[in-house]
């Protein structure tokens, strides 16, 4: 294990597991599904972060500045929906009405994600890094945000908003962020849509981050993410 992914570790102060860079992806989402059931009776909710060398340089900053957990997460209001109407709105506010329609679009196929993949090596399949299981004393997912707060950078909401949102979505969705990196960030999502249409989740999606549609689809359109997310378990999204 690195030095500077052991001192990261400590600094959470909770039960953890480090997971060594070249190791098989599945042992460590195997790891976290355990994790995740254990949480509901030991009040701990699991969170996987990979420590690339931004990631290192991110959390060292949120230790050093001594952030608030507390404070972080009594700032967000609970607005998540609203927060993604708006930004949705200031998205796509310059797009003409034909232009709005094409880029929604009509796709019927899309990929769907069952594993987590922001940790895994685009070269190998393995493990990017040095990966972190933390067991975050915390009662409810989305204030996992409270002690992994990334984003208030380009597109990525603030951790405030990001909070909002993902009380909305686990209050929705039953969806949970799962995965971190310094630009990523994965939620496991067991019941998938829970009854939602995929056209309007998807504008969610768009809404939280719109590469996820800018630079992560084949066709730029929001009905290709839609048609994925229709049998997906994973949701990712990255932030430029």
């Amino acid at each position: 294990m690195d030095e500077s992914s052991a001192r990261i570790a400590e600094n959470f102060h909770c039960k953890y597991t480090v997971f060594e860079k070249g190791t098989d992806p599945n042992l460590v989402e195997q790891a976290y599904h355990r994790a995740l059931e254990a949480g509901k009776t030991e009040g701990f909710c699991p969170a996987l972060i990979c420590l690339d060398e931004y990631a290192v340089e991110w959390l060292e900053e949120v230790v050093k500045n001594e952030s608030d957990k507390e404070e972080i997460i009594a700032g967000c209001e609970n607005n998540g929906e609203d927060i993604l109407k708006e930004r949705f709105t200031e998205y796509t506010e310059d797009y003409e009405e034909e232009e709005l329609k094409q880029m929604i679009g009509e796709e019927t196929e899309g990929e769907e994600l069952q594993e987590f993949i922001g940790y895994r090596s685009f070269s190998d399949g393995m493990l990017e890094a040095d990966t972190l299981l933390l067991e975050l004393p915390v009662k409810n997912p989305w204030e996992i945000i409270g002690y992994l707060p990334m984003g208030g950078w380009n597109e990525c909401p603030c951790p405030e908003d990001m909070i909002a949102v993902c009380k909305y979505w686990y209050e929705k969705y039953q969806a949970v962020p799962a995965v971190f990196t310094h630009d990523v960030m994965e939620f496991y999502a067991p019941l998938q849509l829970n009854g939602t249409d995929s056209l309007d989740a998807a504008k969610e999606h768009y809404a939280f981050c719109p590469d996820r549609v800018e630079q992560a689809t084949r066709t730029y359109r929001i009905s290709e993410l839609a048609a994925g997310l229709k049998g997906s378990k994973v949701w990712y999204f990255w932030w430029d």
